[in-house]
C-alpha cells in the first residue's frame, strides 16, 4: 500500500494487527501510514480462514505466547516481504497495535535490525526478556495510563528490562487511556477498552515525530490525521 502520486522509492512501514486479526482498523492504520508517504504492508500473523473465528484466533495467540520465537520469525518475515516490495528503498519500521505491538516488541528483544519499532496499547511482558547490547533497534511505546489489561508492574518491568538492555527506549503514558484506545470503532463492549480521541491523536503526533527521526526526516510531513 502507498500513495500513488508518489512515484520515488520510500521507507516501509510494516503494520502488525491487534488481537482480532487482519481487520479494519489495521488496514485503516495501514493508510493513514501510506498517506504520509510510506511504502506500507498490513500483515496477517495469523494465516488464512483464522480472522473470526474466535476459537482458532485463541489458538493462534497461546501459540504465539508460548513459543516467542515462532512470533519473531513470523513478524520477520512479513518484514522480509515489505524489505523487498517495489517502491521500498531505505529503512523499515514495524508498528504494531495490541497484540501487534507485542509482535514488534519481540523483534526488538531478538535483535532486529529494523530502524525502530512501535508498540500502541501493547502487550509489554515477555517471558524473553533483553539482555545487554540485544536491542539494536529504536523503540517506542504508546501506553494507556488507565489500562487494565497492562498492569502497573508490566510497566515498571519493562522500563527496568529496557534501562539493564541499555536500549533506545521511549514510553508515552496517556493519562486516562484505556486499552485500545486507538480504535475509534470501539463501542466499549469489552470491560477496559475504549476508544480515547484525544490519546489516539496525541499518539498519532509521537508516532510520526519517531519516524520522521528514525527514517532522517524522510516522509512524513502530510497532514493526514
Amino acid at each position: 500500500m502507498r500513495d500513488s502520486s508518489i512515484t520515488e522509492p520510500r521507507p516501509g512501514v510494516l503494520v502488525v494487527h491487534g488481537g482480532a486479526g487482519l481487520d479494519d482498523h489495521a488496514r485503516g492504520r495501514a493508510r493513514r501510514f501510506a498517506e504520509l508517504g510510506y511504502v506500507v504492508l498490513a500483515a496477517d500473523m495469523y494465516g488464512r480462514g483464522v480472522r473470526g473465528d474466535r476459537q482458532r484466533i485463541m489458538e493462534r495467540l497461546a501459540a504465539f505466547r508460548a513459543d516467542p520465537g515462532l512470533l519473531t520469525r513470523r513478524t520477520q518475515a512479513a518484514l522480509d516481504v515489505l524489505a523487498t516490495t517495489p517502491g521500498v528503498d531505505g529503512p523499515l519500521a514495524a508498528v504494531g497495535y495490541c497484540f501487534g505491538g507485542m509482535s514488534v516488541l519481540e523483534l526488538a528483544r531478538a535483535g532486529s535490525s529494523v530502524a525502530g519499532v512501535i508498540s500502541v496499547h501493547g502487550s509489554l511482558l515477555t517471558d524473553r526478556p533483553a539482555r545487554r547490547g540485544t536491542v539494536h533497534t529504536k523503540i517506542l511505546v504508546c501506553h494507556g495510563g488507565s489500562d487494565p489489561h497492562v498492569p502497573w508492574a508490566e510497566v515498571h518491568g519493562f522500563v527496568e528490562e529496557m534501562t539493564a538492555a541499555e536500549a533506545d527506549w521511549q514510553l508515552t503514558v496517556h493519562g486516562g487511556a484505556l486499552h485500545g484506545f486507538t480504535h475509534d470503532g470501539d463501542t466499549g463492549q469489552t470491560p477496559g477498552v475504549a476508544y480515547s480521541e484525544a490519546a489516539d491523536a496525541r499518539s498519532w503526533a509521537e508516532i510520526r515525530s519517531f519516524l520522521t527521526e528514525i527514517f532522517d526526516g524522510r516522509c512524513g510531513s502530510s497532514d493526514a490525521g
